[in-house]
């Protein structure tokens, strides 16, 4: 047995080390945006800054917030993530609540079952999709990024295994008993018991439409309505730098590469924000969410 405990002590500290590692390898390019944020224009534009700012300034930051594009951009960004993830959880819990129930209590469950798994193995594809969001008059719209990605398969059969494991039958018979329809019995007895699920898949709803830069250049034709992922996609992968808005007399303390830094560092950080108040449900709700078909 102390031999056995030996060893599973050894495991434990290379574990231990191992994770660390990788938390440093994940921290480290953040740390690395947020030195050059800070840093003056010589010497990020020479490639000096590495973990810590060279020059401190915070004039890529006064830059940044007082840049009307970003701040536009920010806004629709943050409209299309609150949207979309509240449209996302409703759609879904209401579809993973019928799903949980038995054949015998929601006829077609079945059939319904597949529809959702076919959609998740096979996609009409761009052009399609894009023909349809154009004919009900969805471009340049908010709605245009929200609604074809309203339901996520995998997540909703995510939140249709914790119904069935978390949620005991005989709590729900005594909601019917007590005269609750399916409505009541979702909201006041399924949510507050699968909170764990729900900000599971709720914080995968919001990274998602956060980071989602593909559709706003497909549906947003108008630069003013980028929501602030794709804004940063035109100014750090296509060099549009008519976003920026520079002053010339500016660029003699700061270079592009630190407004750059300072916007993707505050496009980062409200997930940073949220993430922490979420992160108690995460690991309990995916695990209780893959235990049951």
């Amino acid at each position: 047995m102390h031999f056995i405990s030996g060893q599973y002590r050894i495991f434990s500290i290379f574990n231990l080390l191992f994770i660390g590692f990788l938390s440093l390898l994940c921290i480290a390019p953040l740390v690395h945006i947020l030195a050059v944020s800070f840093s003056g224009a010589a010497a990020a534009s020479a490639n000096l800054v590495k973990f810590w700012p060279l020059d401190f300034t915070v004039e890529a930051y006064a830059q940044t917030l007082g840049n009307d594009n970003f701040l536009r951009a920010l806004w629709n960004g943050i409209s299309r993530t609150v949207a979309g993830t509240l449209v996302s959880m409703l759609v879904m819990v209401l579809a993973a609540y019928s799903l949980s129930k038995e054949n015998s209590e929601f006829r077609g469950r079945t059939f319904y079952m597949w529809f959702f798994v076919f959609t998740m193995l096979l996609h009409a594809g761009l052009v399609p999709t894009y023909i349809v969001i154009q004919k009900l008059g969805l471009i340049n719209t908010l709605w245009a990024l929200v609604l074809p990605h309203a339901v996520n398969v995998f997540n909703m059969i995510l939140l249709m295994n914790f119904f069935k494991v978390s949620v005991p039958k005989a709590l729900e018979e005594a909601a019917y008993m007590d005269g609750a329809g399916h409505f009541r019995t979702v909201f006041s007895i399924y949510l507050p018991i699968s909170l764990p699920a729900i900000a599971t898949v709720s914080l995968f709803t919001m990274v998602w439409h956060w980071n989602s830069w593909f559709d706003g250049l497909i549906y947003i034709t108008e630069a003013k309505r980028y929501p602030l992922s794709t804004f940063l996609q035109t100014v750090i992968v296509q060099q549009d730098m008519n976003q920026l808005n520079l002053d010339p007399a500016d660029m003699e303390i700061m270079s592009n590469r630190t407004v750059k830094a300072s916007q993707i560092f505050i496009g980062a950080l409200p997930i940073l924000l949220v993430y922490p108040f979420l992160q108690r449900y995460f690991v309990k709700g995916l695990v209780m969410g893959s235990v049951k078909e």
